[in-house]
């Protein structure tokens, strides 16, 4: 049985994505690290304590617990502004792993999830001689070409000492993988990918009308479904532009936008604000409605009332939202960047759109909504595509990837 130190120190794989900085990294680190523990894994997983009444240590299921290490106030702080708690984040974590290590439970990796925590992991394999793997999830160089807001302070030194520093480079997309060697100059024989999953068991096709009633959405009208953070990066107010092209008499002109998630980041308040005052001033008024963030699990009943899912993103490195939607047999209209450009088989599964296209999306959403027998054709195409993307799937690529590790000398970066 291997054992592995999973590191996410901005937010915790407990936390309910959709609002905050909780999204499909927190998806990411949940799913894997119980697919792991399932296969025989254990798996210690590392937050930072954001709340004082958080137990230092919460057995999840047998073979994973979660830790909460002090860094800082025990409050939420903003991923922006922790840079300056990674030092104290990572001693913190140290001492937790030397007294499991006292007791008989060594780890044999870190897994490092994020920028943040890929630094602290840096300090960490030093300290530790434990290999180290990364997966960033997002690219600050990547992000710095799109609509994301001002660069957090110190990610790109910090990003690139963590590239150079990690024995294993986990990709969650063969376009982020592509990035790493590109932009970072990553050996490519460190890189390999590692496809996120879908719960199988919450994501699955149904009954759209039972759906509906569900969710409180009528019946008959044609729906048209964004979930996500809200934040630049994700291209609501793209979204929103697009579905106010779409007007008149026409199916797609009483089309519903249900928009799924709540502010995330420094500027989300401005984003959400931003988007509504584009529905107010382009007439849409009752046609679009705001859900806060849900707990994961009950997205399930609103991918299946939409007729499609629009994925507008200026980047992104998977897209775990267009997995989530294809497995439940909706159709996808996506923009054509990172990880996007591989779950969405353009024509086929969906519809790829130039990142920022109001046009280009209100010409495929319209498609789509006028056309029901090509979006049942499409969704149902999208659930054959999503099929091979499995969380024990998952487990085991990154179990073989562990396993590569073992003997070999620990990458040095000087």
């Amino acid at each position: 049985m291997r054992a592995v130190a999973v590191l996410s120190m901005h937010t915790s794989p407990l936390a309910q994505p959709g609002s905050a900085d909780a999204g499909g990294m927190n998806v990411y680190v949940r799913e894997l690290a119980t697919a792991l523990a399932r296969s025989g894994a254990r798996c210690e997983v590392y937050t930072r304590r954001d709340d004082p009444a958080q137990p230092a240590s919460l057995p999840v299921e047998p073979g994973l617990r979660v830790h909460h290490v002090p860094a800082g106030p025990a409050a939420p702080v903003a991923k922006e502004l922790l840079a300056p708690l990674v030092g104290e984040w990572a001693a913190g974590v140290g001492e937790s792993l030397a007294a499991l290590s006292a007791k008989g439970e060594p780890v044999d990796l870190l897994h490092a999830n994020y920028w943040l925590s890929a630094t602290a992991g840096h300090t960490l394999k030093h300290v530790l001689s434990l290999p180290l793997a990364t997966t960033f999830h997002t690219l600050g160089r990547v992000k710095a070409r799109s609509a994301e807001e001002t660069p957090e302070p110190g990610r790109e030194e910090g990003e690139q000492q963590s590239a150079d520093c990690s024995d294993l480079l986990v990709a969650c997309s063969r376009s982020e993988a592509d990035d790493l060697v590109r932009l970072y100059g990553a050996g490519p024989e460190r890189v390999a990918t590692v496809l996120p999953g879908v719960h199988r068991a919450f994501f699955a096709p149904g009954d759209q009308a039972q759906a509906r009633r569900a969710v409180g959405l009528p019946e008959g009208a044609p729906v048209v479904l964004f979930v996500g953070r809200i934040q630049a990066l994700k291209g609501l107010a793209v979204a929103t532009k697009a579905i106010a092209l779409l007007s008149g008499a026409t199916r797609s002109g009483q089309a519903l936008f249900v928009v799924v998630g709540g502010p995330s980041g420094p500027r989300g308040e401005e984003e959400l604000a931003n988007a509504k005052a584009i529905a107010e001033r382009s007439g849409l008024g009752g046609r679009v409605r705001w859900v806060p963030a849900i707990p994961h699990e009950l997205l399930s009943s609103y991918y299946r009332a939409a007729d499609v899912c629009v994925v507008p993103s200026w980047s992104e490195s998977f897209g775990l939202v267009a997995l989530e939607a294809s497995a439940c047999a909706v159709p996808v209209v996506a923009s054509a960047v990172g990880g996007l450009a591989d779950l969405v088989d353009h024509g086929r599964t969906g519809y790829l759109v130039a990142p920022g296209d109001v046009e280009g999306f209100a010409h495929y959403l319209k498609e789509l909504l006028e056309d029901m027998a090509l979006a049942r054709l499409m969704g149902a195409a999208a659930l054959e595509a999503s099929s091979p993307y499995t969380w024990p799937a998952a487990a085991t690529r990154f179990s073989e990837l562990i396993a590569s590790l073992a003997g070999r000398d620990l990458v040095n970066c000087g």
